[in-house]
């Protein structure tokens, strides 16, 4: 967005393009009808871009104010009146915070400000709203001696500041580079003699009302820096030497546009390019505009917004399909890559095929084959962990005989199946002299438990050792031959183990 400014002073109104720290006049109006005229033309053919009107006028006024620590709305709404309070009529005011004070109500500091004529402004105000242009704010010349000096590196917490525009010297007092006074006076004689007296007349003024205001004091140093072209340097440094506590200091205007960046020179000790050097690259905070002033700014605001978002969703946009381009591009070689490979393993294994021995069966069958092979590998079973858990009963149980077992894997081929079933059939005896039937069941009994002790065993009694049958008779043996007579039994133990 190209950059305009609009210089006003009390008789006329300059415009400028500004580009890379070059300042380019495109206009000079005057303050009456046809001026008016002809700046409203003007408008009308340079409608782009952004506007900043830089005002140098005798109508300006500051004023000091406390107000007590408030946020937001309410902080705003007690600016406001007190703005009204000091410049009643004017709705190009602003404030300006100086911080807080160091108390136990911490009231805010505030630095009040406005251009008290709006009669001045209004005629081209109004032709800038009429073209809706873009107009980024109101300055004042005062509000940019600060800056300047700061940028110069040339900042005193208190000091003077006298610059020459147009046909009037502007003396500002400046306190941590703000404006807290600030006058404009008539230039009566322009040659370098009458300009070098004025800013001595004017600096010795502006020191000597601060004393009598108070506002510094009759022993307090004070520089005063002087804006001027190369060529009046000495007959300034004459006629303004240092008296009593004012301290003065030249500033050479070209050495300073050098170091703010500005290669449109000034011509004569006028500072005006220099200060609108400085408002194009570094605008104040605070300007004197309203909302309604920067109505059209705030639309362009908006409007830059939206597209710069459009560009970055278009950017973005762009780069995801970039970036599937580049991922189905990748795909697409890596499966060409692919289907090379394989095409190369079928030869090569149709080769190394041709070389063995035919089978006679084709590669489905024998994968079927081979499938089944090793899930009958994998089905198979050993009767050592059966064997094993008979064994530790038969350990603990000395009055049990084994007499024979029959083991077998009774899991038909099914790959679907998570369990196996191993049945082992045990032949055994009790063979204990002199006793009765009842202790024949209870050694079978306890037997029996503990080979139901592991949970994937389960028993099934073929037969016991002793008929317990309802229709028989439980009693005791008659003789010794039928104490010591073996009792047999068979017991079957299923075990589940996990294919």
């Amino acid at each position: 967005m190209k950059t305009r400014l609009l210089y006003l002073n009390t008789h006329r109104l300059a415009a400028f393009a500004w580009q890379q720290g070059r300042l380019h006049p495109e206009g000079i109006f005057e303050n009456n009808d046809d001026g008016l005229k002809q700046f409203s033309h003007y408008l009308g053919t340079h409608d782009q871009g952004r506007f900043t009107l830089l005002a140098n006028v005798a109508e300006e006024g500051h004023a000091h104010e406390s107000i007590p620590f408030l946020r937001g709305a309410d902080r705003e709404a007690l600016i406001a009146r007190k703005i009204g309070q000091h410049f009643q009529g004017t709705p190009l005011a602003t404030a300006i915070s100086l911080g807080y004070e160091k108390t136990q109500r911490k009231n805010e500091k505030l630095l009040l400000s406005a251009l008290t004529n709006p009669a001045h402004f209004e005629p081209w105000l109004l032709r800038l709203a009429n073209a809706e242009v873009a107009l980024a704010g109101i300055y004042s010349l005062a509000q940019l001696g600060g800056p300047l000096l700061k940028k110069l590196g040339l900042h005193d917490k208190r000091c003077l500041l006298l610059t020459q525009q147009d046909h009037s010297i502007r003396s500002s007092y400046l306190v941590d580079g703000q404006a807290h006074f600030s006058r404009m006076a008539p230039l009566s004689d322009s040659s370098i003699a009458g300009v070098a007296s004025a800013f001595a007349t004017e600096a010795g003024k502006l020191h000597q009302y601060l004393i009598g205001q108070r506002q510094i004091g009759r022993d307090e140093n004070m520089p005063a820096f002087i804006l001027a072209h190369p060529l009046t340097l000495p007959a300034i440094e004459k006629a303004c030497p240092d008296r009593g506590q004012l301290n003065f200091r030249i500033v050479d205007s070209h050495a300073a546009a050098t170091r703010i960046a500005l290669h449109t020179l000034p011509e004569d000790n006028r500072a005006d390019l220099l200060f609108m050097q400085l408002l194009a690259v570094s605008p104040p905070g605070q300007q004197f505009g309203n909302d309604n002033h920067r109505h059209h700014f705030r639309l362009s605001q908006l409007r830059n917004g939206l597209l710069a978002a459009g560009i970055v969703a278009l950017l973005a946009s762009s780069l995801y399909a970039a970036k599937q381009f580049y991922d189905a591009h990748s795909l697409h070689e890596e499966a060409q890559a692919l289907r090379h490979s394989e095409a190369e393993l079928n030869r090569r294994y149709q080769e190394t095929a041709s070389t063995l021995p035919q089978l006679g069966i084709d590669n489905d069958t024998l994968r079927q084959l081979t499938t089944q092979y090793a899930e009958l590998t994998r089905q198979q079973a050993l009767p050592g962990p059966a064997l094993r858990l008979l064994g530790q009963a038969l350990d603990r149980m000395p009055a049990i005989r084994l007499e024979g077992v029959e083991w077998r894997n009774d899991t038909a081929y099914d790959s679907t199946k998570k369990t196996a079933q191993q049945l082992t059939v045990v032949h055994g005896s009790i063979a204990l002299a002199h006793t009765d039937p009842r202790k024949l069941l209870g050694v079978f009994d306890s037997f029996v438990e503990l080979l139901r002790a592991q949970p994937e065993v389960s028993i099934t009694v073929l037969q016991r050792p002793v008929d317990i049958e309802s229709g028989s008779t439980l009693r005791g043996g008659d003789g010794a031959e039928e104490g010591v007579k073996p009792r047999p039994f068979t017991i079957e133990i299923a075990r589940r183990t996990a294919s």
